[in-house]
């Protein structure tokens, strides 16, 4: 479980909590970090073969806890608004939604959790995001329509990606 790769995904959480301290170059440290433990800790666990599931779990579990709490951050001070904020979880409700209907047609057990592309690039968008804010910019509509757009996306990938299963006999 406590390999360098978890380890590293699991430092998005305090430093997600370091973010509350408020103060611009804090923030920014924190937003690049989260992003390079992200990209790093995936990288590390393929490259030298110690993927675990503990991993698969813990990495999009730390990258949500992180993107949710600071969110939350931004939000409460009146940096974002709810509807942008409802886009920037557009990914995440798609796979709610995917994840309540595979639940409901009894596939949840079988179901091999994978990433889909659509998704990395929303996470990818998601610290960009959060990194202008916290540098104080002021984005367009169409960066927060961006994430409704991609929302579906992912959605279609998942399903794209649910095998039917063999028929017995």
């Amino acid at each position: 479980m406590f390999t360098f790769s978890n380890i590293l995904s699991l430092l998005r959480g305090p430093l997600a909590l370091l973010y509350a301290i408020g103060r611009p170059d804090v923030r920014i440290a924190v937003v690049l970090g989260a992003a390079l433990t992200d990209v790093v800790d995936g990288y590390l666990a393929r490259r030298y073969k110690v993927t675990t599931k503990v991993g698969a779990i813990l990495d999009p579990v730390m990258d949500k806890f992180f993107v949710f709490f600071i969110l939350g951050i931004l939000f409460s001070e009146g940096r974002i608004l709810d509807w942008q904020v409802i886009a920037m979880l557009s990914r995440d409700i798609a796979i709610a939604f995917f994840g309540g209907l595979l639940f409901f047609l009894g596939r949840l057990k079988d179901y091999h959790y994978q990433s889909v592309y659509a998704g990395k690039l929303m996470t990818a968008m998601q610290f960009c995001v959060i990194f202008a804010l916290s540098m104080h910019y002021t984005l367009p509509s169409i960066v927060y329509v961006t994430f409704f757009m991609l929302g579906p996306i992912v959605l279609f990938e998942l399903f794209f990606t649910l095998k039917t299963k063999p028929e017995k006999g």
